[in-house]
């Protein structure tokens, strides 16, 4: 079985190195987060792995298997970082299939001062390295393909969902961010249950009706999410509805998450806590709130940060059927 995964792994070296060199070409520090945290991430639907911490006396506490270097690299921003990266492990549970991992590797980097529209020229860069490091002429997947050298797609969700789901998604959210939860399931074209909120029907359609079509022949950046469905984003300036966040698709498969940085630590707050009451409902849990981080975006600069599935992007690069043969060393089970 090694020996079937070796060249997938060889390529996945190399595309590392591009990746380090073309980040430290352009002006970036690698930047090593922590892996243990006091918070996991506040997401409603992202499960963590949970240890404890003992002091010599013994005395224990609760830390979690970071989700991502999020909080540890803004936090690196607001003590005056500029333009940082993180390469490195990240942990999610309840997470096993041909394109996800328990432990996996995460590329993610931040632009102090910067707009987040130039994370799109970042990500068909990066996209166009690791095919060119791969010598491939296409990304692939699943028996499909995505010219990685060709400019990508920019479509708002709002246009993606009346084109492929011929709903008027901005119908269901009002001036200030708050949404319809009606409104949007009546236009619904798959199924939605009683109890479903909107953003239930609002992942239904995605998943069912637009991820699929994304990123066909050429990648597709998704762009301009309601805000209700951008946790960590800054509101957009010419439509509050908005946020500043936008995905990363070739193949239809989801390699990114980008976003121009919300630096607000009230509404921050504000978010978490409806993230951990829903996650409370669904699941019966919360995480805990990382005070510290909330400290630091008080004093963060504007920035716009990025993270992509290193794993993903080997896979598309290689041509490789699942995560695991691009893993040297895949987590045992599942």
């Amino acid at each position: 079985m090694h020996a079937d995964r070796r060249p997938f792994l060889t390529a996945r070296n190399a595309v590392t190195r591009a990746v380090r060199r073309w980040f430290e070409d352009r002006g970036f520090t690698e930047v090593e987060a922590a892996a243990l945290a006091v918070s996991p991430g506040n997401e409603a639907h992202l499960h963590a792995f949970a240890t404890e911490a003992l002091t010599t006396a013994g005395e224990a506490s609760t830390l979690y298997l970071h989700t991502s270097p999020e909080f540890a690299a803004k936090k690196l921003l607001a003590a005056g970082e500029t333009r940082i990266f993180n390469l490195g492990k990240v942990w999610r549970n309840r997470e096993r299939g041909p394109l996800h991992h328990p432990e996996f590797t995460m590329l993610e980097w931040y632009r102090a001062e910067e707009p987040y529209e130039i994370l799109m020229d970042d990500c068909a860069a990066l996209l166009a390295l690791a095919a060119e490091t791969a010598g491939a002429r296409a990304l692939t997947w699943n028996g499909r393909e995505a010219d990685p050298f060709a400019e990508p797609e920019r479509l708002t969700v709002a246009e993606a969902f009346e084109r492929y789901a011929d709903v008027d998604l901005l119908g269901s959210v009002a001036a200030d961010g708050s949404t319809d939860r009606d409104a949007l399931a009546a236009q619904a074209p798959v199924r939605v249950a009683a109890d479903d909120t909107w953003a239930d029907v609002f992942s239904k359609i995605i998943v069912e009706k637009v991820e699929p079509e994304l990123g066909f022949g050429r990648p597709t950046i998704l762009y301009e999410y309601p805000t209700a469905e951008a946790a960590l984003a800054r509101p957009a300036p010419r439509d509050a509805r908005v946020a500043e966040r936008f995905e990363l698709y070739a193949c239809g498969v989801e390699l990114a998450n980008c976003f121009g940085e919300l630096t607000d630590p009230a509404e921050q707050r504000r978010r978490f806590e409806a993230e951990m009451a829903e996650k409370a409902r669904i699941y019966g849990e919360r995480y805990p709130v990382d005070e510290d981080f909330l400290d630091a975006l008080a004093i963060m600069p504007p920035a716009s940060g990025a993270a992509l599935g290193f794993d993903r992007l080997v896979m598309l690069a290689t041509g490789a059927r699942r995560i695991e043969q691009v893993l040297w060393t895949p987590v045992p089970g599942g």
